[in-house]
């Protein structure tokens, strides 16, 4: 598997070479957004990892970058890094669709195993959040319904959701059973106004509206 990695950061794009490669997958680095895209088009990656914040202004490189290589190749393996958590550069990534989208703060790399875990959900197709990113924002406040007017129990579910999770690895999470996870699921479908329609994930729908709602100043 070859994996194209974006890092202005020459001891992490280093390390996180040296960690790939000891793994048996083939890594082409960039260090520039420019160099990334460059790569990207004259071998398509079966993976890419990029730092949201590169050169040249350091503000959203990474994520443009993100969105023009997904546009070129729209079922590539995404996952973005970043130092912090940044809600909108979550969401603007997630509006292009959430299949094979990854968001993660830099140091789950230190956790190898998770790390590597995390690269395989999204080659297999599924989206990996990072759980503080989800944690952070179920902590906002929000403005008014329909988001509020989820349970306690329903915002537990939404956020497994949105770190990626299909309802057996949730209802494993919550010690519940899968029947359970499903009423929860149809309730919050049901609150967000999110009927069946073949033509959207309404999973997709449900995260992207929690992740859009603005918390209260």
């Amino acid at each position: 598997m070859r994996i194209l990695i974006a890092e202005d950061d020459a001891l992490l794009r280093a390390g996180l070479a040296a960690l790939l490669e000891d793994e048996g997958y083939e890594v082409v680095t960039a260090s520039g957004v420019a160099e990334f895209l460059a790569s990207a088009r004259a071998k398509v990656p079966d993976l890419a990892i990029l730092d949201v914040r590169m050169p040249p202004t350091f503000t959203d490189e990474g994520i443009r970058a993100a969105v023009e290589v997904r546009e070129m190749y729209p079922n590539l393996p995404i996952l973005v890094l970043s130092a912090w958590v940044e809600q909108s550069f979550a969401t603007q990534l997630l509006a292009q669709g959430s299949r094979g989208i990854g968001y993660l703060l830099k140091e789950r790399v230190g956790r190898v195993e998770q790390f590597l875990s995390c690269l395989e959900r999204l080659v297999a197709g599924e989206t990996v959040i990072d759980p503080e990113v989800v944690a952070q924002l179920f902590a906002r406040e929000r403005a008014a319904a329909p988001m509020a007017s989820l349970s306690e129990r329903e915002r537990e579910v939404l956020s497994l959701m949105a770190e990626g999770l299909g309802n057996s690895a949730i209802a494993a999470r919550m010690f519940v059973t899968e029947g359970a996870v499903h009423k929860h699921i149809r309730n919050i479908f049901s609150k967000l106004d999110l009927p069946p329609d073949h033509e959207s994930d309404r999973r997709v729908m449900a995260v992207l509206q929690y992740l859009q709602t603005d918390s209260i100043s």
